[in-house]
């Protein structure tokens, strides 16, 4: 493992910018924001006590702002609140509507199916389009359709253990499958234990799952040759916290290395589907046995895919066969409905196209590009890191390798203040990081407004 690589932290600086200039910068933006959004505060503290810390998720306060902003509609790439600002969304549910909010052609679906029924538990003709179309779009697979990919991976976990009889599975530092217990686990001092900061859990994980760091192909060979792991679980690219490319030949190791030792390989793109047509999988010309994506599959819809090859559907097949009586423990009642084929077909077949990709990715090299000039200017001790469509700029040096180094080059002081003074200026990233998404209808102006807010913002702070 090489040395973190860190963005400079005293006393006196975080991420090269004095604290006292951060702190101030902080407290004006706050301010500002405040003041601009009287309704939605009246709101919130007139109806949000019935919910538990104040919202129906709690994720929502993740968002570093003084309160949340109420959203009265959103179109395109663009959110309007109820205190009538018009914002650039780069967040787009972070993922989940990265091809638009409300697609038409998705949107036509929705209307059309509404009014034929929701849910039954049957199949529709517009689920068999739908299967054709996901092979078309991601490759040859045998599917299965979930709500969300955490219930998805967690589904993949249970067959790789079934068809292998082995009970591990091996996950990377800092890695991200949504809140699947076997995937959170991580590594201090070189073993692997249950994440800190996990609540009501009881067992110990590590009977379950391993973790080695990202891009460590010894670390994972030397996982696989106690021949007790059923499958890597992995993204292409890490992004749960600072964005992390895979070193050359680090996917062909991992391909290698899975075979060798009788592991399967699961890929999960639910973030990663940001790309390009097919996702990450399909661009870099990846063989995993078992392939994820949730989120924005089906325009917004709560859906997520999960297949497997022919290979490994014959011995799932014959795993179940042989299994005693009783419930899988795969599958939710609500899962597979119409309306998510419905999605699925208008989505794969009319949003998420090759043009609409060749937009996304010339946008996102514009908007990297402008980050990239903006830090080169200032000389801010940070880089830029580009998949697809998703662009991030971290508060650190790069590039980042593994999940200890994206852990420590988070500044929360930091991107919190940023994250308040972009949105003063019109434009939301994702608050969970510095994560930006480019959508088929984002426009050349929201880019250049965005690198414009960027770069008002941090010329003030490398002042």
């Amino acid at each position: 493992m090489t040395a973190p690589k860190t963005a400079p932290m005293t006393a006196e600086v975080i991420a090269g910018i004095p604290v006292a200039r951060l702190e101030s910068f902080a407290k004006r933006e706050a301010k500002r924001y405040a003041k601009a959004r009287p309704k939605a505060k009246h709101a919130l503290e007139a109806g949000a006590n019935v919910f538990l810390d104040g919202v129906p998720l709690h994720w929502m306060k993740d968002w570093p702002m003084p309160h949340l902003p109420l959203v009265a509609k959103a179109h395109g790439a663009v959110i309007e609140d109820i205190d009538g600002h018009r914002i650039d969304d780069f967040c787009l549910g972070d993922t989940g509507s990265m091809f638009g909010h409300s697609p038409a052609p998705v949107a036509k679906a929705i209307r059309h199916q509404a009014r034929r029924g929701l849910t039954y538990m049957l199949p529709t003709e517009d689920a068999l389009e739908a299967g054709r179309l996901l092979s078309e779009t991601f490759g040859p697979m045998r599917w299965q359709i979930a709500t969300t990919a955490t219930d998805a991976n967690r589904f993949a976990i249970r067959v790789a253990r079934a068809v292998t009889g082995r009970p591990k599975i091996l996950v990377f530092n800092g890695c991200y499958h949504g809140t699947v217990d076997d995937a959170m686990v991580e590594l201090d001092g070189g073993k692997t234990r249950n994440r800190q900061g996990l609540m009501g859990q009881v067992a110990d994980l590590t009977l379950g799952a391993v973790c080695v760091e990202f891009n460590d192909l010894a670390a994972v060979e030397a996982a696989l040759s106690k021949g007790d792991v059923a499958a890597i679980l992995t993204e292409p690219v890490m992004t749960n916290s600072c964005m992390v490319l895979p070193d050359a030949g680090f996917h062909d190791g991992l391909r290698t290395l899975s075979r060798r030792h009788g592991a399967l390989l699961i890929m999960d793109e639910t973030h990663t589907i940001s790309s390009g047509l097919g996702g990450y999988t399909r661009v870099h010309s990846l063989t995993p046995d078992m392939f994820v994506v949730g989120k924005c599959v089906a325009g917004g819809m709560p859906t997520a895919v999960w297949g497997m090859t022919e290979e490994l559907a014959a011995r799932y097949s014959e795993a179940n066969a042989n299994r005693a009586p009783g419930h899988s423990g795969m599958g939710t009642t609500l899962s597979a409905n119409p309306m998510q084929f419905a999605c699925l077909k208008a989505n794969l077949s009319q949003v998420m196209t090759a043009p609409a990709y060749a937009h996304m990715e010339k946008l996102a090299e514009r908007l990297s590009h402008g980050l990239r000039k903006v830090i080169g200017r200032v000389k801010a001790p940070w880089h830029v890191v580009r998949v697809g469509a998703r662009v991030e700029f971290i508060c650190a040096p790069g590039p980042l390798r593994n999940g200890a180094e994206a852990g420590l080059a988070h500044q929360p002081q930091v991107e919190a203040a940023l994250h308040t003074a972009l949105l003063n200026q019109g434009c939301l990233i994702a608050p969970f990081h510095n994560m930006m998404l480019i959508s088929p209808k984002t426009k050349k102006a929201q880019v250049d407004r965005l690198i414009a807010a960027f770069d008002t913002a941090i010329t003030e702070l490398f002042a």
